[in-house]
């Protein structure tokens, strides 16, 4: 990798109004996590960085919902998401939350400069108000028919059918998500942004310096909401539940204002904690800010969160990467949180127990990196017992069953080398490097089929040589030395997407996890002489029984 001093890779902030799903996994964590897990075995300095994100009409709603303050909401939720990640191996240095006070403090700090430096002004405008729950509509809560495209269901600020950037007033037949009544317009006075004001530096930032770097769907849109023209945009909001805006009562910042800086608040929590100085990393031109986001996020971190940070004008690091995916369907539908059509992750957990690597490795395997892809159970369960159990955990185990058989648990010394063999150890030692550029170029797809592949050729190497028969007594101990090595490389590699299974693994062979360069750079991974450990089963079949349990309770829905 580039010699870059420091990493800073954020995951987008969760919503704090429902669990985690498989959609919010595959779309943003796991690669996050992927991305993370590789520059830590390369050595480099890295702070993973997110947290709930707790304001919003979103809360209020869900409040309502269930008949509990939004608190209890938040509560309720925040443990869940943040446990939800651990038990997935998800591990981030700070998880923080927008509703604590460092978060309050960091906000409003850039809000007071804001108006110190009259980067903002006051505006009175016609918002749309919702009369049934007596409070005002943010923009993703009310819908209509797009101006332009004429779909029906665009957002008050999008629509994701032609990608077209509105104001609520351009909506053909607006309602509200809410009550699903039409919404009468009502005067309010609020804080307003000038986007407008940045659309040069935009320009050059984007279409000139990210037009070949950044991935497809995220620069179009940029560039869409660029060609457009920028507007103002309000960053108060008319809430009763949100961070309080000084000098005018009942107002509090828009979430798409304060979220965001959510990303430093929480940095600054973690470097309180570690007692290290959060400014070497977020105001250090040397630093790489990485973001992982979803698809609906794109214009908050591609426009919204870089003129923030520019306007501020305190040294802060722009964004070096923001990675979107596309979205993650189930069983051809699309994921719905309010329609609760999902698979949860916490619910995933008690229906799989020890298993998590298993929804993991299928859902790398699916992953929407480049088109909207889907997660149908029956799948699961082909990825599970075809490739799992019958390619992975079946080379694994033949190994181990033979190492001990033919040779009391140690690894041999190997003999003479056919051709074939040469072979085989030369694409073990290129399968990190191979590996390692996919990840670099952010191709999770194609770098843990790269890690499938290296067990597939291991099963028929070993299938090809047939170490068991009488003829092969001689070749048997190479055969071995060779299976072996390749067994050790998928021990290795294998934590970057099946941390679970990895350790179980490394524990087996009796191995240290290596860091990249180790691994890149050795001509044995596992030695001769070498005593392996206790044999485990590391994947198991899923029966008709258990997919069908799970299709019935989608039926259910």
């Amino acid at each position: 990798m580039k010699k870059i001093s420091k990493y800073i890779v954020t995951a987008a902030l969760p919503y704090a109004n429902g669990p985690i799903h498989i959609g919010h996994l595959a779309g943003v964590y796991l690669p996050a996590d992927i991305f993370v897990r590789f520059l830590r075995r390369n050595q480099k300095d890295v702070i993973f960085i997110s947290g709930s994100d707790e304001h919003g009409v979103p809360i209020s709603i869900q409040a309502k919902k269930e008949k509990k303050t939004p608190k209890e909401i938040i509560n309720k939720y925040h443990s869940m998401i943040r446990d939800c990640f651990k038990n997935f191996g998800i591990i981030f240095d700070n998880y923080s939350r927008t509703s604590k006070k460092i978060h309050y403090q960091t906000s409003i700090s850039f809000f007071k400069e804001f108006r110190k430096k009259k980067k903002i002004f006051e505006k009175i405008s016609d918002q749309y108000y919702d009369n049934k729950y007596e409070q005002f509509l943010a923009d993703r809560f009310i819908s209509g028919t797009c101006p332009n495209c004429k779909k029906e269901d665009a957002y008050g600020d999008q629509c994701e059918n032609c990608g077209i950037s509105l104001e609520p007033n351009d909506l053909i037949n607006p309602k509200s998500t809410i009550s699903g009544s039409t919404p009468i317009l009502k005067k309010t006075k609020h804080w307003y942004f000038p986007l407008n004001h940045y659309q040069d530096f935009l320009k050059n930032w984007i279409l000139i310096n990210h037009k070949k770097d950044w991935k497809i769907n995220v620069y179009g849109q940029a560039k869409s909401w660029l060609d457009q023209g920028l507007k103002s945009r309000a960053i108060t909001r008319d809430l009763n539940w949100g961070i309080p805006v000084p000098y005018r009562k009942g107002k509090v910042l828009y979430v798409w204002f304060e979220a965001p800086i959510g990303y430093i608040s929480s940095t600054i929590e973690w470097s309180n904690r570690n007692q290290t100085n959060w400014c070497s990393y977020w105001k250090d031109n040397d630093t790489k800010l990485i973001q992982f986001i979803g698809k609906d996020n794109i214009i908050f971190h591609s426009i919204i969160f870089p003129v923030i940070l520019k306007a501020y004008n305190k040294g802060y690091i722009l964004p070096h990467q923001v990675l979107a995916n596309e979205f993650l369907n189930l069983e051809n539908k699309k994921i719905s949180t309010s329609k609760n059509w999902a698979v949860w992750g916490h619910e995933y957990l008690k229906d799989f127990p020890n298993q998590q690597d298993t929804l993991r490795y299928v859902l790398i395997r699916n992953m929407p990196e480049k088109k909207d892809t889907n997660f149908s159970w029956k799948n699961f369960q082909i990825k599970n017992n075809t490739e799992l159990v019958s390619i992975l955990g079946n080379f694994v185990n033949r190994c181990m069953t033979m190492v001990k058989k033919y040779n009391n648990k140690i690894v041999p010394k190997p003999e003479f080398f056919y051709e074939n063999d040469k072979n085989i150890l030369k694409k073990v030692r290129d399968c990190p490097k191979k590996i390692g550029k996919f990840i670099e170029s952010f191709r999770f797809k194609d770098s843990i089929k790269c890690f499938m592949d290296l067990a597939r050729m291991g099963n028929k190497y070993l299938t090809d040589e047939k170490p068991w028969k009488e003829n092969k007594k001689k070749r048997i101990n190479t055969i071995l030395y060779v299976s072996m090595q390749i067994t050790a490389m998928l021990a290795q590699i294998s934590e970057l997407f099946i941390p679970f299974i990895s350790k179980k693994l490394l524990n087996m062979l009796r191995l240290k996890l290596l860091f990249w360069n180790q691994i890149e750079n050795t001509e044995n991974i596992i030695y001769p002489g070498h005593i392996l450990g206790k044999k485990e089963l590391l994947f198991s079949k899923i029966e008709n029984e258990s997919i069908e349990k799970q299709l019935k309770k989608l039926k259910n829905i």
